[in-house]
């Protein structure tokens, strides 16, 4: 049995860089056709004359995905992103997602030059889980071991044993519980608890989630489910224990993906950031996706899952940072170091074990996991 603690973060008001009415703030206005292509065409030469590649998240606008896709780059989750950046050749790395990323690109590729579209492009659960708070965590229980999420700063990471994506958790904790290892685990508390339930660890808890993930809601996905009979359900880890229940396919964003194009049904919910939808709508034309809801029959959107820092990502800021060198990652040493060590020790892992995170869990059940 897994134990439990409260280990909650304050979220900063109107006025801090947390808030995401400010993130949405800073969210680009729509472009014209016109202006997108001369963005693209601009972004493709810069790509080209600075040795550059750029590694977008499923979850940014649209045009940085196919941008990525056009110019040799990549569009993936954080482990292929993270796996990517460090083995091509490019010696500079525009990482269109948030600032997590951009560290992972740097802490594994010190040597290159690592850029992003907007440095303000954060994550609420790198936010929830501060370093110092986070080491006092550790310190305090020096008998486990520090398994941490990828979605944490790079202070994080260096006092962990372990990152793990949501792609290969369950298979590295499964390993860990099997050697009779106790886990300290951080940051999101959904994940976690998934994680718990499918392998039996005992893993002690921090207390964060995803803002996105966080709004899916149980009943209004029953309903939803009852409306759309034949539809396959999907739902991303970090959501709510309710919700993940409901699911017929639990899975990293590559595995939903990979769910939408090997399935024979035609329709889907989908509980994940909606810019999953883009690719999963080039991948699967004929499909039908359904955004699952994040609130009820009185609210004025219903389905409102999209994350306000990696809307920040745009083809502006893509020229800006290749232009003008803007939006530099930089992670200290020692932290690199120290850091570098817990990812290194997940990629080999997963080298070594593919199989591991090869298909989505299909189903649930309360109290064993997926199955």
């Amino acid at each position: 049995m897994s134990e439990q603690i409260l280990y909650d973060f304050t979220k900063q008001d109107a006025t801090g860089a947390s808030c995401t009415s400010q993130a949405w703030a800073k969210v680009p206005e729509p472009l014209t056709p016109a202006r997108r292509d001369e963005l693209k065409a601009r972004a493709r030469r810069l790509l080209a004359e600075r040795n550059a590649v750029l590694v977008a998240h499923y979850y940014v606008d649209g045009d940085l995905q196919d941008l990525a896709l056009e110019t040799g780059g990549c569009v993936s989750d954080s482990l292929e992103m993270a796996r990517f950046g460090r083995d091509h050749a490019a010696q500079t790395l525009v990482v269109a997602g948030v600032r997590f990323m951009g560290e992972s690109a740097k802490i594994l590729s010190p040597e290159k030059t690592v850029l992003m579209p907007d440095l303000d492009a954060t994550c609420s659960l790198d936010l929830g889980c501060p370093p110092e708070d986070f080491a006092a965590f550790c310190d305090a229980h020096p008998d486990r071991t520090v398994v941490v999420y990828a979605n944490t700063s790079a202070a994080v990471k260096a006092r962990a044993d372990w990152m793990v994506t949501s792609s290969c958790a369950v298979a590295i904790v499964e390993h860990l519980h099997a050697q009779g290892q106790k886990v300290l685990w951080a940051p999101d508390r959904h994940l976690g608890r998934y994680i718990a339930e499918h392998t039996g660890a005992d893993m002690l808890m921090w207390q964060g989630e995803c803002i996105v993930h966080d709004e899916f809601k149980g009943l209004e996905l029953e309903l939803m489910k009852k409306e759309h009979p034949d539809a396959l359900v999907l739902v991303h880890p970090e959501s709510p224990k309710r919700v993940v229940e409901l699911a017929d396919v639990v899975g990293s964003t590559s595995q939903l993906l990979n769910a939408v194009t090997g399935s024979d049904r035609q329709t889907f919910i989908v509980a994940t950031d909606n810019g999953i939808l883009h690719r999963m709508r080039q991948l699967a034309p004929g499909k039908t996706l359904l955004e699952a809801p994040t609130a009820g029959n009185s609210a004025t959107c219903k389905s409102c899952a999209h994350c306000p820092w990696m809307a920040m990502n745009a083809l502006q800021g893509v020229v800006d940072c290749l232009e003008h060198g803007r939006g530099a990652i930089t992670v200290p040493e020692p932290t690199r170091t120290q850091a570098l060590g817990c990812i290194e020790r997940m990629l080999d892992f997963v080298k070594a074990n593919p199989g591991a995170i090869s298909q989505p869990a299909r189903g649930f059940v309360p109290n064993i996991g997926a199955a």
